[in-house]
Order: structure tokens, then sequence, then C-alpha cells
């Protein structure tokens, strides 16, 4: 631009012709042909000039009189320095009927943005929609005071010794500034070579009018490159710094009109002929019913008969129109979250509608009406393929929840977005059942995966508090809580249990459960949770399941060794093998069992439940059983004295039930006591019942360990009622006259046997044998008496 005194009254360098600032103010042109360019220029726009306090006397009215049709003139620079002709030749301009405006030479690394855009406006950079004031001007380019020093301040290279995002960052400071303060994004006045060079030709700023600097060799109408990254056109054009005009010559890149209208409201040359051009090969749109306007960010509009048109730099000119533009309008237009249009209204063979904005798009369709789609929810469909994917149209807003989530409904199906889950597809039988669980409000919360299909067809899908998995044979299924937990320990839908094919439902105290393809988890705050299946889980329904006597599992199905299997419950267990099948254990005999070591202790495995009789228990094992009354505990029966005791009938035999364990004498001998007896056996006399008054008897005599030892026989009963038990060493009979008496082995026993026993002449012992006065032994019976002397032998004397 035009020099300007700097900080040690140096003149300032000139657009992209790099003027040399010295200290006494002399100004250096490149080589180049000054008088041809001092006569030349361009052959459109409208031309116009800029000045500064280098140009101390300006005929305005000259310049005027040569076309120049608006003006630009320095107010400030840095922080530190103000034209001091600035007022007159600001108003100079504007008294010969001239369009005008005021430009600020920045200094970056002097001081901040936003504290130059404040010092321009405090003298001089202000602006009114007067049609006649032009935007304000930010002049940005070569450092005039490159490795200078001066004052004491060293001005750097020549990008002011700020790297590329420091010098964008502080034009946007001061851009932001003078919005907030004057209401318009300042013009950039610049030049391509600096711009690409300190600030890497960045994008985003397309909404603030460029300015460049370029002077042709040639003097073509052709300004040459331009900085690309933000810019496709300009909308004023520096050409020369020698003329024809006073200071710089310039030219706007438009009409008159068009110059006011860029005055008036900040309406770019390329924004009037954009939406020129699109009116053009619009003519559903009719005729205009408005001049051009600017809105948001530097965008420019204007209404006509069916619709608008839109533009700005970044996006172009784009038709608004019809339902498309209703719900665009229902959004706040440009000014509301989806911003301007960056594409045409497109239609579909279906006769969809769809317009492209800079923040979503709206989708129409006669059925679901027009729909905005934006932010992450869109994202999300547009990874399903947009329409023609599996969601098809929006037929739902975007609805945004008190927890900040967000919601969209399509036509099959819907997506949901929270800033923990992202946003994730809900649609088909898996959601059908999430609805059925309340949505997002119910006890799964929001989806945290997308849709998962297996292999075999099969679809699941997370959620905060959960999963639903489906097949076509199960349906949809809700997992979670503490029985998902467990079905994830067993390996999810690929372990031993497969599918859910059920709901968690919940039972008795607070207990709950899900059932799967093969099998259940059954879970309570006091058991924890644990799977049932097989052969096991069969004993446990035929008990009632949960309400039934066991109660709910404490463990998983245990595997052991051998393959028997076996699971705990609150109230007994079921344990099974191949041979045995699957049989309850509880209660008392349960303990019992226990007590024996379990399935690796004598008895073995159950054979049978636990079965009741008679106000007892009982329960088969595969090496005996247990049986229980309240009276007698629980005991184990098992081998001889087992086969024994069932032989007299069981418990509902004579001796009832046991009282005792089997046990074992070191000899190897073995007993086991009865309600209403015992047995006993040894393996020379095999196993034999104790009774009654000759089991008495023989415990009077000291049982086993007295001297007649362990019992031959059974008990015998006679014809008469009389009863009597052969012993190792002898024998007792019993009559309900006689009472029970011994018969030892020896010679009164020999010589009884002699006449017959019981059934001889003498009758049953009436006593046992005694010693007489002459120290011989006697035995009286009923018919009679035997002595027996060691010397003489035995005597019967017979007394009837």
């Amino acid at each position: 631009m035009a020099a300007a005194v700097g900080p040690a009254g140096a003149e300032m360098g000139q657009g992209s012709k790099r003027v040399a600032s010295t200290p006494t103010g002399a100004k250096s042109l490149t080589t180049q042909s000054l008088s041809t360019e001092g006569t030349w220029s361009p052959t459109f726009g409208v031309q116009g000039l800029d000045v500064s306090g280098y140009q101390n006397s300006v005929d305005w009215r000259q310049q005027w009189n040569m076309g120049a049709r608006f003006a630009y003139v320095k107010a400030s620079e840095g922080n530190y320095f103000t034209n001091s002709l600035f007022g007159s030749q600001y108003q100079g301009a504007r008294n010969v009927g001239m369009i005008r405006g005021a430009y600020h030479f920045a200094i970056p690394n002097w001081s901040s943005g936003a504290d130059q855009a404040r010092y321009f406006v405090q003298n001089g950079g202000g602006w009114s929609a007067d049609s006649y004031t032009l935007p304000p001007v930010l002049d940005i380019e070569f450092n005039p005071y490159e490795n200078k020093t001066i004052n004491g301040f060293y001005f750097g290279d020549t990008c002011y010794g700020m790297s590329p995002s420091q010098l964008s960052s502080w034009v946007r400071d001061f851009g932001s500034t003078m919005s907030s303060l004057t209401g318009r994004l300042p013009v950039i006045y610049t030049n391509t070579s600096w711009w690409n060079q300190c600030l890497g030709n960045p994008g985003g700023f397309g909404d603030y009018p460029l300015w460049v600097a370029s002077y042709p060799g040639a003097f073509t109408n052709n300004a040459g490159p331009l900085p690309s990254g933000s810019w496709a056109n300009y909308s004023i054009w520096q050409y020369s710094s020698t003329g024809p005009l006073t200071g710089d010559s310039n030219v706007w890149n438009g009409s008159y009109t068009d110059l006011v209208a860029f005055a008036n409201a900040g309406i770019p040359y390329g924004a009037s002929k954009a939406i020129a051009d699109v009116a053009a090969v619009s003519p559903g749109l009719g005729k205009s019913v408005s001049g051009l306007k600017t809105g948001l960010r530097g965008g420019v509009s204007q209404g006509f008969e069916n619709g608008a048109i839109y533009w700005t730099a970044a996006n172009g000119a784009h038709v608004s129109s019809g339902v498309i533009r209703d719900a665009w309008g229902a959004q706040g237009w440009e000014y509301g979250q989806l911003g301007y249009p960056t594409t045409d209204i497109r239609t579909s063979s279906n006769g969809a509608q769809s317009q492209g904005y800079e923040n979503g798009a709206i989708y129409w369709t006669a059925a679901t009406g027009a729909r905005v789609s934006s932010g992450p929810i869109r994202d999300a469909w547009a990874a399903q393929g947009w329409e023609t994917g599996p969601l098809g149209y929006p037929t739902t807003d975007i609805r945004t929840a008190s927890n900040g989530a967000q919601s969209q409904g399509y036509q099959n199906g819907a997506i949901y977005w929270t800033a923990a889950t992202g946003a994730r597809v809900s649609s088909g039988p898996i959601r059908d059942a999430w609805a059925a669980q309340g949505w997002e409000t119910g006890p799964l919360g929001y989806p945290t995966t997308d849709i998962r299909t297996a292999a075999n067809g099969a679809q699941s899908q997370g959620y905060q508090n959960g999963a639903i998995y489906w097949t076509a044979a199960t349906g949809a299924r809700v997992s979670s809580g503490p029985i998902r937990d467990a079905w994830a320990a067993q390996g999810w839908e690929t372990g031993p249990l497969g599918y859910p094919t059920t709901d968690v439902k919940t039972g008795p105290n607070g207990g709950q459960s899900q059932g799967y393809q093969n099998g259940a988890i059954y879970w309570t705050a006091a058991t924890g949770a644990h799977s049932t299946s097989g052969v096991i889980r069969d004993a446990w329904a035929a008990q009632g399941w949960e309400t039934g006597p066991l109660g709910y599992p404490t463990t998983d199905i245990r595997t052991a060794a051998n393959g028997a299997k076996s699971q705990g419950y609150e109230n007994g267990a079921i344990y099974w093998t191949s041979t045995t099948g699957a049989h309850v254990s509880s209660g008392v005999i349960r303990d019992a069992w226990a007590a024996q070591g379990w399935e690796a202790g004598p008895l073995g495995y159950p054979t049978s439940d636990v079965t009741a009789a008679n106000g007892g228990q009982s329960q088969s094992y595969q090496n005996g059983a247990i049986y229980w009354t309240a009276a007698t505990g629980a005991h184990s029966i098992s081998g001889v004295i087992r086969d024994a005791w069932a032989a007299q009938g069981r418990e509902t035999g004579p001796l009832g039930y046991p009282t005792t364990n089997i046990r074992t004498a070191a000899n190897g001998a073995q007993s086991q006591g009865y309600q209403n007896g015992a047995i006993y056996w040894t393996s020379t006399t095999g196993a034999r019942v104790s009774a009654g008054p000759i089991r008495d008897a023989w415990a009077a005599q000291g049982w086993e360990t007295g001297p007649l030892g362990y019992p031959t026989t059974d008990i015998r009963t006679a014809a008469n009622g009389a009863q009597s038990q052969g012993y190792q060493n002898g024998a007792i009979y019993w009559t309900s006259t006689t009472g029970a008496q011994l018969s030892p082995n020896g010679p009164i026993r020999n010589a009884w046997a002699a006449q017959g026993w019981e059934t001889g002449p003498l009758g049953y012992p009436t006593t046992g044998q005694y010693p007489t006065t002459n120290g011989n032994t006697a035995q009286n019976f009923q018919g009679g008496r035997i002595d027996s002397s060691p010397t003489t032998g035995t005597k019967t004397t017979l007394t009837r």
C-alpha cells in the first residue's frame, strides 16, 4: 500500500513491489517500466486509489475526473502510529462523491491482533451502513522493517519472526475483534507470495474479502495467482503503485452497484456474480423479490419468488427452496446449527430430496417429511450407507435429552449417541426387545455397540447395563447383571450354554434366573450366580426347581475325573453317574453321607433319591444305604450286614431302623445296632441277627467278647414259640416259662444233645450251668438235670 511513516520516521513499502524503507524516507522501486505502469489500467471494474501520509496533497477532484470512484486511506499502524492526514484525506475523498474506507498496517509482532484492532477503530477504522463507507482493511504483508531495530525494538525477519500458525492466529484475533467492534469482518490486503511464505496458504479465511496486490509486467486483466487456500476470487486488485492514480491504483472486481452493495453490506463481487449465475440457470425460482443481503460470517443471499440463493466464499452459491427450505428455516436459516447450504437440492429417482449444509443435511420424503441430519448421529448414518443403507431415511429430527444424549429415528431403526457410548444403530428384533425394556430410560441404558451379526445369523448388541441376543430359534433376549457375568465366565454364546432362550426372570427371595439353549443360570444375593444343565438340571426340575426342597444352586456343576457330576444347592445336592443316574442328596441323610466322606467314601454315589417311610428317611448308595429317624439318627448300612438286614425286611422288619453305624472290630468282625436288636458278622459265622430276650442273655454274658463269642445262627423260633440261637461257643435258649438260658459248649451240652436237645425228654434248660457242692457242674432242664464231673463224666437224671 501507499507508504506511511513508521516508528523511526521511515517510509513503509508498498504492496508486493517491496518498497524499501530508509531513514530519509526515499522510496525505491524494483526495475520496471514506470512510464507504462503509470498509464495502464484494467479494462473492467471500478477504479480506485489508496493513500497514506506519504501523499500529503491529493487533488481529489482530479482523481474523480480520472475515473476513481473509491478510495482507502491509511488510519494507523501497530499501536504507535496514526496518519495525521487521515481526516482530511478521508473527508476529501467523500467530498467529491467517492466511497471511502480506512486501512490499518499490521505489525503483528508488536502487540496482539485484538490490541491493534481496538487501536485502529479508535483512530478512524470504524464502519457504518451508509452506502459510502467501505469495510475496514487489515494490511498484512512483507515486514517493512525487516532485520531492523528501531527505538530498541527488533522487528524480526520478513515474517516478523512469527510461525505460520502464530500469524494465522493473529489475523483471526484481529478479525474477530473488528467484527465485534464494527459488525464487519475486515478486508485482508496482502500479496500471494508473502501470504504463502509466511502463513503457509491456510484455509479458513474465505469469509474475509480479499484485496490482492499484484503488478503484472504484461499489463493484462489477469491479477495472477491468488492465495488459493482460502479464496477463489478477489474483491479488489491493486495493480500499480506508480499511477495512473495518485498513491496506489486499484480496481474493484465488479460493477459500481456491486461496489455500493459491498460498502453497505460487504457483498463481494464474487458473491453477486455467483448468485446471478445460479439464478440464470434456475428459472423455477421466479423473479427476485429482494436485493443482495449479507448474513452470518460474510455470507450473501438473495430472495426470489420461490426460494432464495445463498453464497459463502467457502461453499459457493446454492438454491434453497420448497420443503427443504422450510425445514432449514425452522432451524434458524444460516444462523441455526446447520449453517449455510453446501450443495443444491438433490432429487433422487424415488422423489426424495436432500440438501447438504455446513454442519449437516436435510432429507425429505413424502412419507417421512423433512428431517435434519447432523453431528455424530449423521456420521454413524453415513457409515451405514446414508439413505440407501439398511436404516433408510430419517423419520424424526435429532432429539436431545436432558443428559445431552441424542437420538434420531429412521425408517428401519434409530441411532443413539452419548459422549460415553458414541453413536450406535438400533434396529430389528433387538430394537423391539430394547423397546420392551423402556428404551434408554429402561434398565439397559444406551447402546454401547452396533448390532453384531455372527456367522450363524445370530445378532447381539451391547448396552450400558447389559446386552440383547437374538436368534431365529430363541428370539431376542436381554442379558444383564450377575447372571450375565456368570454366562460370560461360561464363554458367552459360544460356551456350553449357548444363547439365552428367556429374559432374566425374578423368582422367590429376590432370586433371578435365565434360560439358555443348553441350561440355565440362577442367582441370589446369598448363593451367587450358578449355571445348571443336563441330567443334573433335569433332576432338579423334578424336584420343583428353586421352589422345591433343594432351593437355588450354590455351586456350578462339577465334573469329576471319572465323569461323574454334581451340583450343590441351598438345601442339598444332586449327584450323577452314568450307572446310577441323577439323585438328590439332602438333610440328615446327606450329613451322614458327608461324615462317610461323600462319594469318595465307602458308600460311593447315591443310587436313589431320599425316600420317606414310616416316619423315617433313607437313601441308597452304590455300596450301601443311610437310614434315619428322629429317634435313631442317621446311620449308614452296607455289605453283608445290609444283606442280612434286607433278609429281615429292612426297616419294616423286626429289627426296625439302624441305631448305630457298622462297627468293625480289630479282628475284622462287624456289627450294627438296630431299634430291636443287632446284626453281627464274622468271616466264619456270617451275618447273624441278635434280638429279644436271647440278645439280653447274650449281653449279660458280655456280648461277643463273652464266653459264647459271635452268633453262628439267626434266632430260631419253634412251633411252640420257644427261641434259640447258636454261638461260637454254645447257644442260648428261651421259652416264656424258662426264660433265656445259656447252653455253652461242653459235656453238659453234649449230653443234652444226646437226649435230642429241647425236643428230647429233658426239654428246655431252666437254669444256666452252675457248680454243685461236690465241685461238679450241673444244669437243670424242664424234664430233669444233667451233672458233669471231671472224673465220672456226665449223669442225666430224668424227672418225668
